[in-house]
């Protein structure tokens, strides 16, 4: 990581010039063996190396209190241990020898200046000193991020077409006959060439105008407790990225039909069509179908949509699944995502030899990677895994500092409904306070003792998650519907979680949480050399919020969306324009958030030219 960088992550105090005096006489780099002298000490904190029985004490002081627990600072130019009462004198005898170590906190302190300094390159050596125990152990998929090529940052241009592709456009389309825009400026009444006709009453209607809703918000019917279905999917219909990669032909369904026909054996002559293999005759494949649904929600048809093809197919992916039973909107997010990725992949491997999922659009978009340390409590052995992820599961925290920061910041809103959840303030969670759980150090229960490598036996240990690598759209699961095992019952958790419409990230990361660890030191950590260094990386705006109401035995799924800063509520085939008070109020399952970088307000602006 650069200086730049690093001044930018930590405010650093103003240069010390007795350390800028220190350093020149040292050869300019008197720190980087240092790392020798220092030893970790769980958990994840750094000393200087000393024999088991070797008790330091201030040589300044009287022999009856100098082993009294005080600060000792070992001086870096003769090695000589004074108090922090005594290290100046020490300084002031003896000019040059200003700078001296921390003994217990490996920590520089400048005895002129009576305060702590900062240097990169010892902070560098008390970082390899704590991690010379670490190992890492990373899966085959995905890459080990240290090998991951950093990505050059794109700057965001709109596609205006050029002359002949204004010529392909004109001849192979056809004006929208209905007017876009807000309620205020649309019209009710749709002219045709015969007629002026009025909206007919339907379950889109009857909410709002169809025509006063955003282009490409439009109901979906429900065939048969498929809520949890129409929710999940109007969220993915409205995710960028996903609407812009299918929007532009990226994935063409025929094109996709016509390889999986030359696979599957499927030749035709002569009007005559030989089967090779009649188990692979019918073309499943979730990304046509959702291409087919961008097609028709985008149209100028503005009924209510109904994915019966969808739901087929997603039945012959999910066999298990296959019932008009209510199932899981979080299984069903999931099942849909493997069912994308499989297809691509499996088309992927026939095109190029990688095949590490980095041609999946349904990877690119929600794919993630989570970090866990284990730490010996005995030794500070850290033991590193990295696993893909395409959403993180949230715990609801229950404890009483979740009230009270629930609290603390609903009181800080001017909102009626947040005015409202404050005089109603137990049982309440906020999202900042589920990913600091997430994040937070867990120490492992004696059953869950794991093998340290150092000392060749089963230890106690702590546990920490980090995100390495942030998706471009990130999904949280709240973790609503809870199992246990012992007592043989399930229940639904209702408390409210309070949710931002804009996130920072940034304190979630690996390169944050390893550097609160290690003390903030000045240090390049896991993550810095990626794009989660920059500042706009770790910031997301909320675009999708879907939810369940109900019990467990019996609910039902909603979503909303935000579309050019306002916010509908889907409920199947009914789509209606609601208020933020709503939202906030709303009992969230599932968040979609969109980091800030790529989401352009103006690209949600859709008209025909």
């Amino acid at each position: 990581m650069s200086s730049s960088s690093a001044a930018r992550a930590i405010r650093l105090p103003p240069p010390c010039p007795h350390l800028a005096a220190y350093r020149s006489g040292g050869g300019g780099t008197p720190f980087r063996s240092l790392h020798r002298c220092l030893r970790p000490r769980p958990p994840s904190r750094a000393e200087v190396r000393r024999d088991p029985g070797e008790v330091p004490f201030c040589a300044s002081c009287p022999p009856a209190a100098a082993h009294r627990g005080l600060r000792l600072y070992a001086c870096l130019s003769c090695a000589a241990v004074s108090c922090h009462a005594h290290v100046s004198d020490h300084a002031a005898l003896r000019p040059g020898h200003e700078i001296a170590l921390d003994v217990d906190r490996a920590e520089l302190f400048c005895a002129a200046c009576r305060d702590q300094v900062y240097d990169p390159d010892f902070d560098a050596a008390v970082v390899i000193a704590l991690t010379s125990l670490s190992c890492s152990r990373i899966p085959p998929p995905p890459p080990p991020p240290e090998k991951c090529a950093k990505r050059r940052r794109v700057e965001y241009r709109p596609w205006v077409p050029d002359p002949k592709g204004r010529a392909v456009i004109g001849r192979r389309s056809s004006p929208l006959l209905v007017q876009e825009g807000n309620a205020s400026s649309a019209s009710s009444t749709t002219t045709t060439a015969n007629s002026t006709t009025t909206t007919t009453s339907s379950p889109s209607s009857s909410a709002s105008s169809p025509s006063s809703l955003p282009r490409g918000l439009r109901g979906i019917n429900n065939l048969g407790n498929t809520c949890f279905m129409n929710s999940v999917l109007q969220a993915l219909l409205h995710t960028p990225l996903l609407r812009n990669y299918f929007l532009s032909d990226r994935h063409n369904r025929y094109v996709c039909q016509q390889k999986s026909k030359k696979k599957g054996g499927i030749k035709e002559k002569s009007n005559v069509v030989e089967r090779k293999n009649p188990a692979r005759e019918s073309h499943v494949c979730l990304a046509c179908d959702l291409d087919t649904m961008y097609a028709a929600v985008f149209s100028e048809d503005r009924k209510p949509f109904s994915p019966a093809n969808f739901l087929y197919s997603w039945w012959q992916h999910a066999s298990n699944l296959a019932s008009y039973e209510q199932q899981d909107a979080h299984e069903f997010f999931i099942s849909m995502l493997d069912g994308i990725h499989e297809k691509e992949q499996d088309q992927c491997k026939h095109q190029s030899h990688v095949g590490n999922g980095d041609c999946c659009i349904a990877h690119k978009v929600f794919s993630g990677i989570l970090r866990s340390d284990v730490t010996c409590t005995i030794c500070g052995f850290t033991s590193t895994t990295y696993d893909p992820c395409v959403d993180i599961s949230l715990d609801l925290d229950s404890s009483r500092d979740a009230v009270q920061i629930a609290t603390s910041k609903l009181q800080t809103c001017e909102s009626d409904t947040e005015s409202m959840l404050t005089s109603q303030a137990y049982g309440i969670s906020t999202l900042m306070g589920c990913l600091e759980h997430f994040t937070r150090p867990e120490k492992l229960g004696a059953d869950q003792k794991f093998f340290c490598e150092n000392c060749r036996a089963r230890q106690e240990s702590l546990k920490q998650m980090s995100i390495r690598k942030i998706p471009l759209v990130t999904c949280f699961h709240i973790k609503r519907f809870e199992h246990s095992l012992i007592r043989n019952m399930s229940r639904k958790v209702d408390r409210h979680l309070h949710f931002p419409f804009s996130l920072d990230m940034g304190p979630y990361l690996s390169s944050s949480i390893l550097r609160a660890r290690y003390g903030n030191r000045i240090f390049a950590f896991d993550g810095d050399d990626s794009d989660a260094s920059t500042d706009l990386a770790s910031e997301f705006e909320l675009f999708a919020v879907l939810t369940h109401s109900g019990k467990l035995e019996g609910g039902h799924y909603i979503t909303y969306l935000r579309l050019n800063n306002q916010w509908y509520k889907c409920d199947d085939a009914w789509v209606s324009h609601v208020s933020e008070s709503i939202v906030r109020a709303s009992q969230a399952y599932m968040l979609f958030y969109v980091q800030k970088i790529l989401y352009y307000r103006a690209s949600q602006h859709v008209f025909a030219s």
